[in-house]
């Protein structure tokens, strides 16, 4: 599949997607190729409707991964390949009638406690308090950061969209409190497991991993029942009014 993926990459690129999203379409492809087992221009129209009730009935894909898939392998049929089949207009993405989990502040609060790491507490503190998705805060770089004007520069943001988002005083001192322990000529929260492992390189932003496994350690640490995610940090921003998490900041980066 070299050829068509690489043609898909283009095609992906040239249609002004974000880079997450053309390596989220492409694996949908894959999975779809390693299904069958065989390059996916010699799937029929009657094997991709099996496939994605296969991806109902059997896998249980939720309605967002369902989504993924279809509109990634969508795209690969439709634009790359060029086929206009029925299916693929006939294929919906299930909806899904559930309302996402909201944490209060309060919980938050115990959540963030549970963090032992400042650089990772702090991260999470700024997506909370600034209504950030889990990639626009790990990518926070210093200069996304108007301290005069107590602005965050959120750049490159769902579809490609910039944007500008209020900075609560406390977290900017965070952030430059976080910063001193570093001071990272790019990234707010670059990653320490780069700078011990090459100390004369300039280090890449924390991975979304980290994030993510460091959240549901401190979930399942703070009592907190609720099935979150990084994610729900988001859900529950309007909740915050912008204010900053009580954490404590004593821990070392």
């Amino acid at each position: 599949m070299t050829i068509l993926r690489d043609k898909m990459k283009e095609d992906l690129k040239l249609h002004g997607l974000s880079e997450r999203t053309q390596v989220m379409y492409v694996e949908a492809v894959q999975q779809l190729a390693k299904f069958y087992k065989k390059p996916p221009d010699q799937i029929t129209e009657g094997e991709l409707r099996q496939y994605f009730l296969y991806l109902t009935d059997i896998k249980h894909y939720s309605p967002s991964s369902f989504n993924v898939a279809l509109c990634g392998i969508r795209f690969f049929y439709e634009r790359t390949l060029c086929k206009e089949w029925p299916v693929l207009i006939l294929l919906r993405a299930p909806t899904s009638r559930n309302l996402p989990t909201v944490l209060t502040i309060e919980e938050v609060h115990q959540i963030l406690r549970c963090v032992r790491v400042m650089r990772i507490r702090v991260c999470l503190s700024t997506i909370y308090a600034c209504g950030l998705r889990i990639q626009e805060g790990v990518h926070l770089q210093v200069q996304d950061i108007d301290a005069s004007q107590g602005i965050l520069h959120v750049r490159n943001g769902k579809r490609n969209k910039d944007r500008n988002v209020p900075l609560p005083p406390t977290i900017l001192a965070l952030l430059r409190q976080c910063w001193k322990s570093h001071r990272n000529p790019i990234w707010v929260f670059p990653s320490r497991y780069e700078e011990k492992r090459n100390p004369n390189q300039i280090a890449s932003s924390v991975s979304v991993r980290v994030i993510q496994r460091t959240f549901q350690r401190a979930l399942q640490d703070s009592g907190v029942s609720k099935a979150a995610t990084v994610h729900t940090l988001r859900h529950s921003y309007g909740r915050s009014l912008g204010r900053l998490v009580n954490a404590s900041v004593d821990a070392t980066c």
